[in-house]
């Protein structure tokens, strides 16, 4: 994924100021001259794979537009505890008002990346693909999808208008899996994927003609059976309470995909400090 749009960046930075700031920075005003300048430098306190330096950077020259600012690495760069990753020089008030939106946001991001690079250094070698989903903090999906894709994730779909997939309780609307399936082709929808539960399912989803089958929460010798089944004829994702432990084992059941809501859903932020400069 490429860096975001920048109309969907414009709207989650005006956000997260207004969050923020509110009427004003109160402190900052009274305790900093109106031309008082400051160094600082951002570097992180542990081991990270970084994202979102570029958003931050914008967060910076908002507030403190005449600021002088130099990315010192660049996204999906891993990185060793006390690396610096940015260097600002402008106005006090301006970049200390903008600092606690900015920190957020790349504390976020590269936590999101660090984990993400996690998961992909533990399926290395496997021909396995990690993918990411929508479970994502709502407003913040197109952020959260481009740092998943910093530590090395495949993005699946960003919006339910991006691709087909048809679910647990299409399903069981419709009635089974070859009727779901049927009515997205009479609909004239293509690249069709379709969540089975059980083997019976897959079979089901190959008679209809599906275009890829998400394999939820099957055990591995599960998966290993769907992979003989379709003989290559489709792709297959696996999904459903994947983590580190497990991640390995289900790659090497020979799936072609494996989603993982964690990466964006619950990844730790990363500890990235903002000091004066020495």
């Amino acid at each position: 994924m490429t860096f975001p749009d920048q109309d969907s960046v414009n709207r989650i930075i005006d956000t997260a100021l207004e969050e923020d700031i509110g009427r004003g920075d109160l402190t900052s005003a009274a305790t900093l001259g109106e031309d008082t300048q400051l160094q600082l430098v951002m570097a992180t306190r542990e081991e990270i794979v970084v994202a979102g330096l570029g958003i931050a950077e914008q967060i910076f020259h908002r507030l403190a537009p005449d600021s002088q600012i130099q990315c010192q690495t660049k996204d999906g760069d891993k990185l060793a505890s006390g690396t610096l990753l940015m260097t600002l020089e402008g106005p006090a008030r301006g970049l200390l008002t903008a600092e606690r939106t900015a920190l957020n946001l790349v504390q976020m991001l590269s936590g999101i990346a660090t984990q993400t690079r996690r998961y992909v250094d533990a399926i290395d070698g496997t021909g396995a693909v990690l993918l990411d989903t929508r479970k994502t903090i709502p407003g913040l999906r197109v952020l959260s999808k481009y740092a998943a894709a910093m530590g090395g994730a495949t993005n699946h779909r960003m919006r339910l208008d991006d691709g087909v997939l048809i679910k647990d309780n299409h399903i069981a609307v419709a009635g089974s899996v070859m009727a779901a399936v049927t009515l997205a082709q009479e609909a004239g929808l293509k690249d069709i994927e379709v969540e089975c539960d059980t083997l019976e399912q897959v079979k089901e989803a190959l008679e209809a003609d599906a275009d890829k089958i998400l394999l939820d929460n099957m055990s591995n010798d599960e998966l290993r059976q769907a992979v003989k089944m379709t003989a290559g004829r489709l792709s297959l994702e696996a999904s459903g309470g994947v983590n580190l432990q497990t991640i390995r084992a289900i790659a090497e059941t020979g799936v072609d995909f494996i989603s993982v809501g964690r990466i964006t859903q619950s990844a730790p932020a990363v500890d990235i400090g903002l000091d004066m400069a020495s």
